[in-house]
């Protein structure tokens, strides 16, 4: 076959560059066709498609792991330490590393299974009703324990971990989560002793879903995202997708006529993933090196638009006045500062998503302990709903009123997202230190926020995350981007000041 050449990068590594960027577009021809499983294919095509996503994931891993993709690698010169092109073969050495050790047959399996599984989640989502899903889960679950198998970690769990978050393990984790718990349950209940009425009423009543969408679209336009290389759709659980480029990044979102914060927050914090894709080096394109390091730091993207920005005070000074226009006689008699309470109200809830931002971190806690047992062989499929609830009552105070509100809630787990959760937290963590980092360096950043700019933050963010795509490990970037490793004190120093003023405790 004759070589096609391949600019850029891949280019400049000759047929190597070729033939990975060639199992590049196979996985972005993947990612088309499951952002149409979630978005507009009819429920008729969901057996087919599940075969054809199969089958572009054999295809896939049979190239990287072919003998040819090894000799290529083994034939590669060493390149200059800190170049693209040096971080080009590292990652795409670990990235083969992984795939040799799985079989193509599981590969497909697996895909398989999560194709079919996740509809199956969205039947048992509107029945309520775990127990038809139950089976399909435990076999991703079986399958995601074969994969961890063959991976050979010290924990089966780091080997889901380390697909999202290289370098996160089991026992980090447990940390993080420790340092967490010790720090926010205690003012949970504090807070909670000082709530004496709904201070989220603003944002209940009747929102019609036009009025929603158009604000939202023109918030995360201020914020930079790029319609020209971008489109927003509806779907069952929010999600933003790439192609293997920054130049096309989509994203989703769903609405609530009676709670207008669902439709918002979602929009915000599927925004700031977009924006994250969008600012990716575009030389980086159709490479090992694209997209977001990490899905932790993918997340403190997502969360850092969705919290630091979008519920902070500076943020409602310009778009109080807005909402307003937005929703005409809604919010009549309404300043920005009750708006701002209004968005940041501490309230247990039943769903993650819609859970305020000092007792999110409790969502994700539940779902890591929920996860480690069932890979330490300490749970079982079937005895999910009654640990889910259990969990949920001892961390959060509330027991789900049905499944849909409960087990069912998240899509993760169907489509074999494993070890996906913590990296929730982890970008929560990250996303203060982040910030800080930013308004230290840029300091008008907060000024801009209060006339709806935030062109000095997303230029920051652009110059010391977006732009290097993968070519840092996580920490590594992190350290770069904030002069110090990442670490919990700043993210529970920021919680403890923003609620110690909202609820009066300092």
């Amino acid at each position: 076959m004759a070589r096609v050449p391949t600019d850029g990068i891949n280019g400049d590594l000759g047929p190597l560059g070729d033939r990975l960027a060639t199992i590049g577009d196979l996985h972005s021809a993947a990612s088309v066709l499951a952002w149409d499983r979630q978005t507009y294919m009819p429920q008729g095509g969901v057996t087919g498609r599940a075969e054809q996503l199969a089958t572009l994931a054999r295809v896939a891993h049979e190239m990287l792991v072919s003998p040819e993709t090894g000799r290529l690698l083994a034939e590669a010169r060493q390149r200059e330490p800190g170049s693209d092109e040096a971080a080009f073969l590292r990652l795409a050495r670990r990235e083969r590393d992984r795939a040799v050790r799985l079989p193509s047959r599981l590969v497909a399996e697996t895909s398989r299974a999560t194709a079919l599984a996740e509809q199956a989640w969205i039947s048992a989502r509107e029945n309520s009703d775990w127990s038809p899903f139950a089976p399909v889960l435990e076999r991703v679950l079986d399958l995601k324990k074969e994969e961890a198998s063959y991976l050979d970690f010290e924990h089966p769990y780091d080997a889901m971990l380390d697909r999202y978050d290289p370098g996160a393990t089991t026992r980090r984790l447990r940390t993080m989560f420790d340092e967490l718990k010790a720090g926010i349950p205690p003012l949970v209940r504090d807070v909670s002793a000082r709530i004496d009425e709904d201070h989220a009423a603003p944002l209940k009543g009747g929102f019609n879903e036009k009025r929603q969408e158009r604000f939202g679209r023109e918030i995360i336009s201020r914020f930079g995202y790029d319609w020209s290389r971008g489109r927003q759709d509806r779907a069952v659980h929010p999600f933003c997708i790439n192609f293997g480029s920054p130049d096309d990044v989509r994203l989703t979102t769903r609405f609530d006529q009676m709670r207008l914060s669902v439709g918002l927050f979602a929009t915000c914090h599927e925004a700031g993933h977009a924006l994250y894709e969008q600012g990716v080096n575009p030389a980086y394109s159709r490479t090992p090196l694209s997209g977001g390091v990490s899905m932790g730091v993918h997340e403190s993207q997502s969360r850092l638009w969705e919290n630091l920005v979008a519920r902070s005070k500076p943020f409602w000074a310009y778009f109080g006045p807005e909402l307003r226009t937005a929703f005409p006689g809604a919010f009549d008699g309404v300043d920005p500062d009750t708006i701002y309470r209004a968005v940041n109200a501490v309230m247990p809830s039943e769903i993650r998503t819609e859970a305020d931002e000092l007792t999110y971190d409790l969502h994700v806690l539940l779902r890591f302990e929920l996860e480690l047992a069932l890979f330490e062989d300490g749970l079982a499929v079937a005895d999910l709903p009654e640990a889910w609830n259990a969990k949920m009552e001892e961390y959060l105070g509330i027991v789900p009123e049905n499944d849909t509100r409960g087990i069912l809630q998240d899509t993760h787990w169907a489509i074999g997202y494993f070890g996906y959760f913590p990296s929730y937290t982890v970008g929560n963590v990250l996303s203060v230190q982040l910030f800080e980092a930013a308004v230290d360096e840029r300091p008008e950043i907060l000024s801009e926020m209060e006339t709806g700019e935030f062109g000095a933050l997303l230029g920051w963010l652009r110059t010391n995350v977006h732009r290097h795509g993968k070519k840092y490990e996580p920490d590594d970037l992190i350290e770069r981007s904030t002069g110090r490793p990442p670490e919990t004190a700043s993210y529970l120093r920021y919680l403890r000041t923003k609620f110690g003023e909202l609820y009066f405790l300092n």
